[in-house]
């Protein structure tokens, strides 16, 4: 099978987001300029360099209560911050409960019942049994073709890992078992992991 996506796939459900599969999430929290709080998911996320570290993550589509997008993208243009909250496997209901298209004065973590706790760098809440996040300063919102399509990058300014997931130094994430967006409906679980060596590695 072979389609243009401007001309359409002709098939019952839009295959795009199955084929780039698994992707992680970004657990994304904000603070508006007002003080009220937002969490949502974002399955268009990832991280993008080392050196300084750098993630990025797409807000697609809109709200009618927020001018032409998200409640997310909305506290970020307000207070130039944002948290990543890395999603595992126990918290995939609440996860999925905050990604619901609620008014903007409705606070996820008291919605879905997620303790909030401080950042440390940045004027916002972060998920406090989150295996980890991702502190971040924005950097830049790029806008991208389409309706309501925005890139949003940020610098990591603050880290934080959860004690129980570090193993003789390393992040193990078979600790936490971290959730990863398919296509449609799915999801899937990381619950092992293999590693392989680059070529002319010793």
């Amino acid at each position: 099978m072979f389609y243009e996506p401007r001309n359409g796939h002709g098939l019952p459900h839009n295959p795009f987001n199955a084929i780039v599969a698994p992707r992680p999430i970004g657990w994304i929290s904000t603070r508006g300029a007002d003080g009220s709080e937002n969490l949502a998911p974002y399955s268009f996320f990832n991280a993008v360099a080392y050196t300084p570290p750098q993630v990025m993550f797409a807000s697609t589509g809109a709200k009618e209560d927020r001018d032409g997008t998200k409640d997310s993208l909305s506290n970020i243009r307000e207070t130039g911050a944002f948290c990543v909250n890395i999603v595992e496997f126990a918290a995939r209901d609440a996860m999925n409960r905050s990604s619901g298209p609620w008014p903007r004065e409705v606070d996820e973590f008291v919605l879905v019942g997620i303790e909030r706790a401080a950042c440390s760098t940045i004027a916002c809440s972060r998920v406090a049994g989150a295996p980890a996040a991702l502190e971040c300063r924005l950097t830049q919102i790029v806008p991208l073709e389409g309706r309501a399509n925005f890139l949003v990058l940020g610098e990591v300014t603050g880290v934080h890992l959860r004690d129980d997931c570090l193993v003789e130094g390393r992040f193990d994430i078979t600790r936490f078992r971290p959730l990863a967006r398919c296509g449609y409906r799915d999801y899937a679980v990381v619950r092992e992991v293999f590693s392989l060596s680059r070529p002319g590695e010793g």
